[in-house]
């Protein structure tokens, strides 16, 4: 009876326990885990119907949850009296005290011990199911999003590409050009410095270089 994960493995295979709760992950490990996985666990019988509440950083409305599972707000109620019960008693109280006066508390409200027993497994079942929902949304979108990462990756390729050949075929296009230019220059000079610069700057179609320029 002391081996809480023992009582959860066998009596209902969905109790949390303390070592799940401390086990921490890198977004690289949830990746990996949620992109790798072929299919979620199988669901527990109990479905929940309608729309479901999209957590919000981790913020869960669990009233929501608890009802799309069919447990309704007065069912709810019960469980929260029931724990509300246990932390009015002292923590010294030893264990079965504790259960006796609880008990007779829930009976005295006219609360039935073994629905709320059975209210209470339906919750941790429940959140087990919203759990593996949330658990296949998560798959489902890193799956969609590795697919457009890669299309992305792809494009970013392609754009690089073709900067590098337009970077090449200026360089090409540069050097053409300038050996071009020596060729043309090779028939300046040999009329000289001083009728180049007369007839520049006499002739209407064209115009000194900028000085500095290349």
């Amino acid at each position: 009876m002391g081996d809480k994960k023992g009582f959860g493995s066998t009596v209902l295979g969905w109790f949390v326990v303390k070592d799940q709760l401390e086990q921490k992950q890198t977004p690289d490990d949830l990746i990996a885990k949620y992109a790798n996985e072929a299919a979620a666990p199988t669901p527990p019988e109990i479905k929940l119907t309608g729309e479901l509440p999209k957590a919000q950083g981790g913020k869960v409305d669990f009233a929501a949850v608890l009802r799309a599972a069919g447990i309704d707000d007065e069912e709810q109620g019960r469980i929260e009296k029931a724990r509300g019960l246990l932390k009015t008693l002292p923590m010294e109280t030893p264990k079965e005290v504790k259960k006796q006066i609880v008990e007779a508390s829930l009976k005295a409200f006219g609360y039935p011990v073994e629905k709320i027993i059975e209210t209470g497994a339906q919750s941790i079942q429940a959140m087990e199911i919203y759990i593996q929902a949330g658990q296949k949304d998560t798959q489902t979108l890193l799956v969609e999003s590795q697919k457009r990462l890669e299309e992305l990756n792809g494009e970013i390729a392609r754009v690089k590409k073709v900067m590098e050949e337009q970077v090449a075929a200026q360089y090409a296009l540069t050097q053409s050009c300038n050996e071009e230019k020596l060729r043309v220059q090779e028939v300046l000079e040999f009329f000289g410095q001083e009728a180049v610069a007369r007839v520049v700057k006499e002739s209407p179609k064209l115009h000194e270089p900028n000085k500095g320029a290349s």
